[in-house]
């Protein structure tokens, strides 16, 4: 397993840690552990989703469409959905 040693760790958080360790009934490492986890994996799920939002728009604009000129606006097509929802 992996080691982690941080160095010139500010105490107020080290206090702030502690106290929320303890209130979370974990050690001071389980609480790093249960902290780094949860944000990290928030961090990376929405940096894939907006790789792949990016990926996929990328896609679509090399296919060129042509849409026909009296084809209603995104917003248009927006609007009408909304209110289509509400009903």
């Amino acid at each position: 397993m992996a080691l982690l040693q941080v160095r010139d760790f500010p105490a107020m958080l080290y206090t702030l840690l502690a106290e929320k360790a303890e209130a979370e009934n974990r050690s001071i490492t389980q609480q790093t552990i249960h902290m780094l986890t949860k944000d990290l994996t928030e961090d990376s799920e929405a940096y894939f989703a907006k790789a792949n939002r990016m990926k996929a728009l990328n896609a679509i604009s090399c296919l060129n469409l042509k849409l026909p000129q009296n084809a209603p606006s995104p917003a248009e097509l927006l609007r009408a959905d909304r209110e289509d929802s509400n009903r």
